[in-house]
């Protein structure tokens, strides 16, 4: 006759196994979420990111490199509290990289037709909280593209600074929006001389790219606003005119070969006439004789439609120290026989002062006198 069975014994066996089998598991479970944690913490952490050599990029540039935030914060503080680290980052928070294409040839940010007015004051501190994203000297750069030009709008300036306000308040917007990579020159005349129109654009030509390898140059003055964002603030493959049809003519060309107020040239297009004529002094001829300058050298004015063209002028008095330029004809009729000594290669000016400030960079210049 068998013995009979121990169940009391089976039963605390069985009892240890269950706990045992408990152990293991809870011990699996513990190392699966430290594990998933880690993975986590290296794949779905989303970086911040900040643009690399913004401003050192060639042109035209083709893509733009963008590091996390996270590994330049902690060097830059090691290297501010005067630490030297050799602990290695994960490669996955240091050495992320997002390649940045091109800004497309039309921006999607284009609203279209605008509404301009200057019956509301406006004041640079508002302007500036409404253009967070600019850096000193007027400077800006698409963050989500690489643009495909890089343009300097050059001011001839003096004693207009409620129209300036203006000025920036309306076009700082409109360039963004155009995803062009851009910075503002103010270039103001000193002195109590005779104003010289195209010599400011000169200098400032010639300032512009002592700070960037710009590509494109935008001429325009201070009092003339565009009514489009599509009227876009680049160089064409022909020089442009922007300010195509103004109120103050009607909304109407004045006459074909008009060249006035606000136009575009590339950096060989402006090369090949040798810039802007320096001896038009006082108001008037220096934008017929720029045309003759380019009819001359073979090329032709482009032009965006009348209605994309639609600018508005600030009305105003004219300045004292620039009244009509009694020569304006006669030097017209010899653009031909001049623009060849007449121009960059001649050109001749003083730096007083230059200053980056938060929306533009100003710089005052003495350009001599008739």
């Amino acid at each position: 006759m068998r013995d009979p069975v121990n169940f009391s014994a089976i039963h605390k066996i069985c009892k240890l196994i269950v706990l045992l089998c408990f152990l293991h598991i809870s011990v699996v479970f513990v190392f699966y979420v430290k594990s998933f944690d880690i993975g986590h913490a290296f794949i779905h952490k989303e970086p911040t990111f900040t643009r690399r050599n913004s401003t050192a990029r060639p042109f035209p540039a083709g893509t733009n490199s963008v590091s996390t935030a996270e590994g330049l914060a902690t060097t830059n503080h090691e290297r501010n509290q005067g630490i030297s680290s050799n602990k290695q980052l994960p490669v996955a928070a240091s050495q992320q990289t997002i390649e940045l294409g091109k800004c497309p040839e039309t921006s999607p940010l284009l609203v279209g037709p605008l509404q301009v007015e200057f019956k509301t004051p406006v004041s640079l501190e508002q302007v500036m909280k409404d253009n967070v994203g600019l850096r000193p000297g007027g400077r800006y750069t698409p963050k989500d593209c690489v643009a495909l030009q890089k343009v300097a709008i050059i001011i001839p300036f003096r004693n207009r600074d409620e129209h300036l306000k203006f000025w920036l308040h309306y076009l700082h917007p409109i360039l963004q929006r155009q995803q062009l990579d851009y910075g503002i020159y103010v270039i103001n005349q000193g002195g109590t001389q005779t104003f010289n129109r195209a010599k400011l654009l000169n200098v400032g030509y010639m300032e512009a790219l002592k700070d960037y390898d710009y590509g494109c140059f935008v001429f325009s003055d201070v009092d003339i606003i565009p009514m489009d964002d599509r009227n876009t603030y680049k160089c064409f493959d022909q020089p442009r005119h922007l300010s195509v049809s103004m109120d103050k003519f009607g909304f109407k060309l004045p006459y074909w070969q008009y060249f006035g107020g606000v136009s575009a040239m590339s950096k060989e297009q402006f090369q090949k006439i040798n810039g802007l004529p320096n001896s038009y002094w006082g108001w008037g001829g220096e934008d017929d004789d720029i045309y003759n300058r380019l009819s001359t050298k073979g090329m032709t004015i482009s032009r965006a439609s009348g209605t994309v063209g639609k600018c508005r002028m600030i009305r105003h008095n004219r300045d004292k120290k620039n009244e009509p330029n009694p020569q304006r004809f006669n030097r017209l009729a010899h653009t031909r026989d001049t623009m060849a000594k007449d121009g960059i290669n001649s050109l001749t000016y003083t730096v007083v002062g230059k200053e980056q400030r938060p929306l533009y960079t100003y710089i005052t210049v003495e350009v001599g006198e008739p």
